[in-house]
Parts: C-alpha cells; sequence; structure tokens
C-alpha cells in the first residue's frame, strides 16, 4: 500500500503524488500509491509537503476519472493554485489507516528493516516496495541491490516489526 514517508517521520505515510492539473477550477490529478488505487479517496485530510512542509488541506471533492482520480482541495479554487502543487506529496497520518490482520503489514511499515537470510547473512535493508503482477517484490539495498519476492511461508519466513527485521528463505547468490 502505501510507504514510509521520506521525512522519516513514522506517524506519516506516503499515499499519493499530485501528478497535474484538472479543468480550471482548482481540479487535481492524483496518482495513488493505495491498493486498490481509489482507497485514497476515503480519507478527508491530506497532508501535502508543499515547498518542503507538511500542511494539511481537507478534501472537498474526490472521484474516479477514467483510470485515474482527481480531486478539489479546499482553497485551491482556479488552475493557477492547482499548478503550484503539481509534484506534491500526498501523505496522511499513521492513525488513520485501518488495523491490519495478524501477519499482514503496510508497505510502510517494512521499509527500512534489515533482511537476512537462513543461514544468518545480512542482505541489507528494504528501500522500496514493488508491484508486480504475481506478487509483491522488496528491494533491499546492501552490499549488492537484490529485489526477493514478499512470498509469506515462501521467502518471507518472518516479520518481526519489534527487532525491524525480516527473516527470508533465499540464497546469497540468488
Amino acid at each position: 500500500m502505501a510507504t514510509a514517508s521520506e521525512d522519516g517521520n513514522p506517524e506519516r505515510v506516503l499515499i499519493g503524488r499530485v501528478s497535474g492539473v484538472f479543468g480550471t477550477r482548482g481540479w487535481l490529478k492524483i496518482h495513488s500509491y493505495t491498493r486498490p488505487h481509489d482507497n485514497l479517496l476515503t480519507y478527508q485530510v491530506w497532508h501535502l509537503r508543499v515547498d518542503g512542509n507538511w500542511q494539511a488541506c481537507r478534501v472537498v471533492s474526490a472521484k474516479k476519472h477514467g483510470p485515474g482520480l482527481i480531486a478539489q482541495l479546499t482553497g485551491v479554487s482556479n488552475r493557477d493554485l492547482a499548478l503550484e502543487l503539481v509534484g506534491c506529496d500526498i501523505a496522511i497520518t499513521r492513525s488513520m489507516l485501518p488495523t491490519n490482520a495478524d501477519g499482514e503489514y503496510y508497505w510502510a511499515d517494512l521499509i527500512g528493516m534489515t533482511v537476512r537470510n537462513l543461514s544468518g547473512i545480512q542482505f541489507g535493508e528494504i528501500t522500496q516496495m514493488m508491484a508486480t503482477g504475481a506478487n509483491d517484490v522488496m528491494v533491499v539495498q546492501g552490499d549488492t541491490a537484490r529485489l526477493i519476492p514478499y512470498v509469506s511461508g515462501i521467502y518471507v519466513i518472518d516479520v518481526d516489526i519489534e527487532s525491524r527485521s525480516v527473516l527470508v528463505d533465499w540464497h546469497e547468490d540468488d
């Protein structure tokens, strides 16, 4: 789903980005990081990173539009104001996220975790999660970059939130 906030604040979770403007009345095109992508529409308050600073913005209206999403925010009433927000990250506070079932994790929870294999070899840290057609993939950066499928019980043996580590069944040379 969402990714950890780049500023390191664990209470802020990135859920999307303003990708463009729509029309002349301040509507924004939105690129969602949520799955399904329209889950982003359920949040009424977004935090936008504008010029490096986070500011809360109330969503006036948001909806699917073709294959994408569009939204209008309080105070953004024309195209010029909307253009100033293109490229801004969109985040929510972690407390707004639904509670996970046991064994389920948000991508934001996995970013930064240390990954080691069954032989005790530490591969590095998860820097990114990617969705593929078959399964999610962890991007693990250490001495070398590794792409490890996130398949519980097959490749991912254990996720320890407390110790911020992931145990994988993955050979050092894979």
